[in-house]
């Protein structure tokens, strides 16, 4: 079913088809990303989740499809405009993904060695500034091996933020994380929403994390590889009439899992 782009829409997917090889993920996937929302992807295991936030960001192309950011796509950008399009999302990925030879001020300012002219005073005041922003101010002199994983999100977070975007991409941010490292995470994540007025795009499977931070959720499955559900996680859990999304939301065992304990 075509999605038409609203006026709010910063980022739109239309009939995406996506693999590799001959193995199709997920197929004619259509569904938008609105301005200053938290949108969260999820789904079982094998269903596309990650695959899908890297076509997003250019790093796959899709079989067939397009995404358009700000009203451009991002498929069938030059390799010029596509690099623009992709300065343009923040980006971080589920192991934080810092350099392990540079301190953490350092790894946070790294976008700004690459892509900008700004001398060295003014992009440590804006990597220390980041850091603050996600409760990191104090650690700028660690290296990544003495971090904790909380600690390691937090400065991936910093990082993506660099280049002065303002959609954000993380992918598992939750992942490994005690409960508690992760509340507070999803608060960071909210609070930067409210304080600056971020897009969210956030790829997970963890239920706490999505019921506290997701104004919407999109559920990929990877049987029919489509997407079978789009809303509020509580409205998808109380009032789906798709077995498989309540059963997701209401952590409900397989059928051949309740064979296997009896």
């Amino acid at each position: 079913m075509e999605v038409p782009a609203g006026p709010s829409t910063v980022i739109s997917v239309r009939g995406l088809r996506m693999g590799y090889g001959s193995h199709i993920l997920l197929e004619n996937a259509s569904f938008d990303v609105r301005r200053g929302e938290i949108l969260v992807i999820l789904g079982g295991s094998g269903s596309g989740k990650s695959s899908l936030m890297k076509n997003m960001i250019g790093l796959q192309r899709p079989m067939a499809g397009d995404i358009s950011i700000a009203g451009k796509s991002i498929v069938n950008a030059s390799p010029a405009q596509k690099a623009t399009l992709q300065r343009s999302l923040g980006v971080m990925y589920q192991s934080g993904a810092l350099f392990g030879s540079l301190t953490v001020l350092e790894n946070v300012r790294f976008p700004l060695d690459q892509f900008t002219d700004l001398g060295l005073a003014e992009k440590n005041l804006t990597a220390r500034l980041l850091l603050r922003q996600v409760e990191m101010g104090h650690a700028e002199s660690l290296m990544p091996a003495e971090l904790s994983g909380g600690m390691l999100k937090r400065a991936g977070i910093a990082r993506a933020m660099a280049l002065g975007c303002d959609i954000l991409m993380l992918d598992e941010p939750s992942a490994g994380l005690d409960p508690i490292t992760a509340a507070n995470l999803d608060h960071t994540i909210l609070t930067l929403r409210q304080s600056l007025g971020f897009t969210f795009v956030v790829v997970t499977h963890e239920l706490q994390s999505i019921f506290t931070i997701a104004d919407r959720a999109v559920m990929l499955d990877p049987h029919s590889r489509s997407i079978i559900a789009e809303g509020k996680p509580a409205a998808l859990r109380d009032g789906s009439a798709d077995p498989r999304v309540r059963q997701f939301f209401n952590r409900e065992p397989t059928a051949a899992a309740h064979r296997a304990e009896s």
